[in-house]
């Protein structure tokens, strides 16, 4: 099974940079199957790794950044992979 975690964050205005940064910096304690950054507007970063385990397996996930880097806590999500019919 292929699980994904997604992880976002709202970086204090005009941080964006300094947030997008300090994520590409942070390890992951494993080699996920995939792992991509993105950003939107208003300063969000959005992190998706993707993961052969169970969906409920412990998995290694980006942390909580400082607290003045982010204007709210991260939002966490946990995804696993639908096959198609």
């Amino acid at each position: 099974m292929t699980v994904a975690l997604m992880w976002e964050a709202r970086a204090v205005p005009g941080r964006g940079g300094d947030l997008l940064a300090w994520v590409r910096a942070q390890p992951l304690g494993g080699a996920p199957l995939r792992r991509e950054v993105l950003r939107a507007p208003q300063d969000r970063v959005l992190v998706i790794t993707w993961w052969d385990a169970a969906y409920d397996a412990e998995l290694p996930e980006v942390p909580e950044p400082d607290g003045d880097l982010v204007t709210r806590a991260v939002h966490r999500w946990r995804f696993e992979s639908v096959a198609e019919d």
